[in-house]
């Protein structure tokens, strides 16, 4: 996965879209005033793109790790390190500079939403999105809105290790993941209605399905290794076609869990001079997720910035804590959790 490929550089990309798409409503204005939402007659904006983009590599990696784990022990393991670490040193920061935003009833150490903020999201099932008094202010009162999505990914990641057993049986692996992308696209195509406002562990049924499908289809393309089918670039220019087809008639909402994937698989192995490296600087995209709604909170309860100037300060902001993150955090999480896990394997000969 690193270094030969455009992957390091979509993730970045679309955590930067997040964080433009989240300047909009932070800064007062409605999103419906992105150049997006405007071209594509408001069937995208920002965050979609990253938020779809997201779930599609996610999927597509995570199935592929699922595959290489010697059991689920080590997968989870993995996939803990992977999540918790920086999501821990984000919420400890948070609660650090929280009081200089305080602007609560009750003195800070004793409001009981400071103390149930960080086990609350750390939980990852028991997102908390505000302490009462903090950016009050605020156009959205939400100290890090960005941290809802975890509970989804990790969620994914819980039903693709359901497909550890089946290791080695790819055609029935192929079918059950078939079964489950129509399963979720036909309910969210015809029946979202009903499910969009249903919730599991505080999940939304549309985000479920949305996301979910898109993650799905990104396994289903690793399953079958589509980066290295002959013939992928005739799936990718049929998928290029009907996606511009379906911005400029207004269908894209039918075909987006189709087509979206394979553009982006596609485009992710098609090697490209400087994006195809990109990842050796680091892959700061995950910190840039988790630290943009409060760096972009925090500039505007002080600086109360416009919705452009927001952009270009949280966006420098933002990528400076990411790359941070990445090296003085997940980086040596990541590499100590690889040491500790390879050492408790050959010591019990698991």
């Amino acid at each position: 996965m690193k270094h030969h490929n455009n992957f390091d550089f979509f993730r970045f990309l679309f955590a930067l879209l997040v964080v433009i798409s989240h300047s909009f409503p932070l800064s007062g204005i409605y999103e419906k005033e992105q150049w997006i939402y405007q071209f594509t007659n408001g069937q995208m904006v920002y965050s979609s793109i990253g938020l779809n983009g997201f779930f599609v590599i996610s999927g597509f990696f995570i199935f592929q790790s699922m595959q290489r784990s010697q059991n689920l022990v080590q997968y989870f393991t993995k996939r803990l390190w992977r999540i918790l670490p920086g999501l821990f040193v984000v919420l400890f920061l948070t609660l650090l500079l929280s009081p200089f935003v305080y602007e609560g009833k009750v003195p800070f150490l004793y409001n009981k939403e400071v103390w149930t903020y960080l086990p609350n999201n750390l939980s990852l099932y028991g997102f908390q999105a505000t302490i009462d008094g903090v950016f009050d202010s605020n156009h959205y009162h939400a100290i890090n809105g960005s941290l809802w999505t975890i509970r989804y990914e990790f969620s994914l990641y819980i039903a693709v290790a359901c497909l550890f057993f089946l290791k080695g049986r790819k055609v029935i692996t192929l079918l059950l993941l078939l079964l489950a992308f129509f399963s979720f696209y036909i309910l969210y195509q015809f029946y979202l209605e009903r499910f969009a406002s249903a919730e599991i562990f505080g999940m939304l049924g549309y985000e479920i399905l949305n996301l979910g499908t898109f993650f799905i289809a990104g396994s289903i393309l690793a399953c079958v290794k589509f980066e290295k089918y002959k013939y992928n670039f005739v799936f990718f220019g049929m998928a290029v076609l009907l996606f511009v087809g379906s911005i400029y008639y207004n269908y894209y909402s039918m075909v987006k869990h189709i087509v979206f994937p394979i553009i982006i698989i596609f485009s992710g192995y098609y090697t490209l001079p400087f994006l195809s490296t990109f990842g050796k600087y680091g892959d700061a995209s995950y910190g840039i997720y988790i630290y943009s709604f409060p760096i972009q909170q925090a500039l505007v309860y002080y600086f109360q910035l416009d919705t452009y100037s927001l952009i270009v300060y949280s966006c420098l902001l933002s990528v400076i804590f990411g790359y941070l993150s990445w090296h003085w955090v997940e980086k040596k999480c990541m590499s100590l959790s690889y040491t500790r896990t390879q050492y408790f394997f050959e010591k019990y000969k698991l």
